[in-house]
């Protein structure tokens, strides 16, 4: 049999066949192949909820039942799932523009309490979770601070080459944290390449603010040399 045989053959039977109903689910087709190769989240989304609609047009001319039932559940879901990830790429574009509050990681984070006494990492530890205080008091021992509600810790773990702890973190006082493995941190690192980019500027940030706090530290420590040697002169 002839190519062209057979290529005229298919053209005829796509244009017989071709009714508003299967138009629309063609289309709906294209999109839905779409979603399934597209990498990132909010395009994989947005090609999607295009395929649902289609999909629900061609089960109502068609009158597929099932086919329109299926996309009308799986619409209102991934509505919500891009709302997500969009709200969650712009709490952290605005963390990065100086705001270093976490409030934009509570909902992909895990409650854990602590007594006092109880150690949360050893220096030296591999890294496996990044931690935000709720409630109660953690000293980093290293460095002699205390962490406050509201603080971060352990999340540069997730960036060193060995993913090791570089401080020993202890609870002072009953106290409650969230945490988050870096697993996690990964998938939501790669759903969207803008919550990777504020993510790596995020913690860029806190850690030139750490240096910046040990440089106080350190020309703390020198004036106070110079005095003692001032002072014994």
């Amino acid at each position: 049999m002839d190519f062209n045989i057979i290529y005229a053959y298919l053209v005829d039977l796509i244009i017989s066949k071709m009714d508003l109903a299967n138009l629309l689910g063609l289309i709906g087709g294209i999109f839905y192949v779409a979603s399934v190769t597209l990498r990132t989240m909010i395009p994989l989304r947005i090609a999607a909820i295009i395929s649902n609609i289609l999909f629900m047009g061609y089960g109502v001319l068609a009158k597929a039942l099932p086919t329109f039932f299926m996309y009308a559940v799986l619409l209102p879901i991934n509505c919500v799932r891009l709302y997500q990830i969009q709200q969650l790429v712009k709490r952290v574009k605005v963390a990065s523009q100086g705001d270093l509050d976490m409030e934009w990681l509570k909902p992909f984070m895990t409650k854990r309490n602590f007594k006092a006494g109880d150690t949360l990492f050893h220096k030296g530890d591999v890294a496996n979770a990044m931690y935000y205080t709720v409630t109660g008091k953690f000293l980093v021992k290293e460095f002699n601070i205390v962490l406050p509600p509201g603080r971060v810790m352990g999340e540069l773990g997730f960036l060193s080459p060995d993913n090791k702890r570089t401080a020993t973190v202890e609870c002072l006082e009953d106290g409650q944290v969230l945490f988050i493995i870096y697993d996690k941190v990964r998938e939501l690192y790669f759903q969207d390449p803008d919550f990777g980019f504020y993510f790596l500027k995020l913690t860029s940030e806190r850690l030139l603010q750490n240096i910046a706090q040990l440089e106080d530290e350190l020309e703390s420590c020198k004036a106070r040399v110079r005095e003692l040697e001032a002072a014994q002169a």
